[in-house]
């Protein structure tokens, strides 16, 4: 059985920044958490960021790519250089999917560690830019499909491809 990386904010774990949850009514993810297949995971908390914390953003409009490759930082609104935190959660969530021989991730878009699509443009101004996360950016490295909650129809598919 496919196992599948999800952002533990997706399923009810109060892990955000903000100390809340995003918890997704999918009915995709409400079958696959019957069936097992979940592991549910947060880079950030696993990489040492406390909850709540303080927002934080990738710099210069860059992305989780350019993070990887040392050419940006992940900073909180007060400038606080986080990206260490960040880095480490993503090793932590490679090394967790690897464990499971996960191939498919699910992730909350958006945030400067999950986003697939896009990220917040640094600014702190509530703007996205196109881009990926920290923890994509390597999982998708990696060989790890990564997909946002808004397409988790797509990442259904991807399973069915998987397992057939």
């Amino acid at each position: 059985m496919e196992r599948i990386l999800v952002s533990a904010c997706l399923v009810g774990r109060r892990v955000r920044y903000d100390g809340g949850a995003k918890t997704s009514a999918d009915e995709h993810l409400a079958a696959w958490r019957e069936e097992g297949r979940l592991v549910p995971f947060c880079p950030e908390v696993e990489g040492g960021l406390p909850v709540p914390r303080p927002a934080a953003e990738i710099e210069g409009g860059a992305d989780g790519s350019a993070v990887l490759a040392g050419a940006a930082r992940v900073l909180t609104a007060s400038g606080e250089d986080v990206t260490a935190a960040f880095l480490s959660g993503a090793q932590a969530a490679l090394a967790v999917a690897q464990s499971f021989g996960v191939r498919l991730a699910v992730l909350k878009e958006g945030s400067p560690s999950c986003g697939s699509l896009t990220v917040y443009d640094g600014t702190f101004r509530g703007r996205r830019t196109p881009g990926r996360g920290v923890t994509t950016a390597l999982l998708e490295l990696h060989g790890i499909r990564v997909f946002s909650e808004d397409r988790i129809g797509e990442a259904a598919a991807y399973l069915r491809a998987l397992e057939e």
